[in-house]
């Protein structure tokens, strides 16, 4: 059987990840339809200055929210009660480029009376996905110093890449349904930042490359350890891609009111009981690093997101007979410094 630390000793993983990258953008197919992208009337711009989560709503639909001092401000209902225009999926508003027409709504909406219907509750919203349809989401593996020592493998010499399709997308709040036992039942928590592309990137350099990031956001690449490492060859994509295995949320967080994405704390905790607690600063290779070289083997563009790997703590680390593996009912929350905390249960 080929093991995890043979796969990577080869480069199967960069391998893996190169060859999927024409299908990252595969669609949902048990999903609303993503709307129609519209692009900025005036020059690109990113979001800025601003804390964004989704809504999932009665009709189906999972609109745009924006955490103010007053409450979430509901994008659509602000739109249609003052007669603006603006982005109403975060997809739309990075790959469109139209951060103006978002900030125009949420200037209107605190000088007028009339969108006073349109600010609600944040405990009464049911979240919706952050991300429908991004065109890639691309993975970075074994990226914690930490965590390459527990699992007792060496230290990448480049960042191993692999990829989730978006069927894999999920909300904050979500209940991931478990495979039946015969599918998989080895499920670890990873606890992970998530980087959001604002901007198209090419060959860009470590010195430029944050330049070229519209925000952050709290996720967990949940896995299937079994999946990914015991069938007959390594399955890095199915062992991380079954139906809502990448929950992200509950917010967008702009990057300018992140700063130093290279130096947060990251914190999972299973039934209540902290599981991993550690930093990016344990990066291998860190944001700027990352995005630097993955753009120079295919372009990224914005609304691309990138999963940069986990710290030590998971499951897989343990030694074998302290292995208790996630089970249906278990409640984890993932939280990252200045992202807020994603939970979600199994069922």
């Amino acid at each position: 059987m080929t093991t995890r630390r043979d796969f990577l000793a080869t480069g199967g993983l960069v391998t893996a990840g190169m060859l999927v990258g024409s299908s990252l953008g595969a669609t949902a197919t048990d999903g609303p339809k993503a709307p129609k992208v519209t692009k900025a009337k005036g020059p690109r711009e990113m979001p800025r200055d601003v804390t964004l989560l989704s809504m999932a709503n009665g009709d189906g639909t999972e609109t745009l929210g924006v955490k103010t001092d007053r409450g979430i401000l509901d994008v659509r209902t602000a739109c249609r009660l003052l007669g603006l225009a603006a982005p109403l999926t975060l997809d739309e508003l990075l790959q469109g480029g139209d951060a103006a027409g978002l900030n125009r709504v949420i200037a209107a909406a605190g000088r007028s009376a009339k969108a006073k219907p349109a600010y609600l509750d944040e405990s009464r919203i049911k979240f919706g996905r952050l991300f429908i349809n991004p065109g890639k989401i691309v993975c970075v593996g074994l990226n914690y110093k930490r965590h390459a020592q527990e699992v007792k493998m060496a230290l990448p010499r480049v960042p191993p890449l692999f990829s989730k399709f978006n069927n894999a997308l999920a909300a904050h709040q979500c209940t991931i349904e478990l495979p039946p036992r015969e599918v998989a039942y080895k499920f670890d928590y990873e606890t992970e930042l998530l980087i959001v592309m604002g901007r198209r990137a090419r060959n860009v350099t470590e010195a430029e490359a944050l330049d070229y990031v519209a925000g952050y956001c709290t996720s967990n690449d949940f896995s299937a350890r079994d999946l990914q490492l015991e069938t007959p060859s390594v399955q890095w994509l199915i062992g991380k891609t079954l139906d809502k295995f990448a929950p992200i949320g509950p917010y967008f967080v702009s990057a300018d009111r992140v700063g130093d994405p290279n130096n947060l704390k990251l914190e999972t905790r299973v039934n209540g009981e902290v599981r991993q607690s550690w930093s990016t600063n344990d990066f291998i290779f860190n944001t700027q690093q990352m995005i630097a070289y993955i753009s120079k083997h295919w372009t990224l563009e914005p609304g691309d997101i990138i999963f940069t790997g986990t710290p030590h703590g998971v499951i897989l680390g343990y030694p074998k007979e302290k292995q208790v593996w996630l089970k249906a009912g278990d409640e984890l929350v993932s939280s990252i410094e200045k992202l807020g905390d994603l939970h979600f249960r199994l069922g």
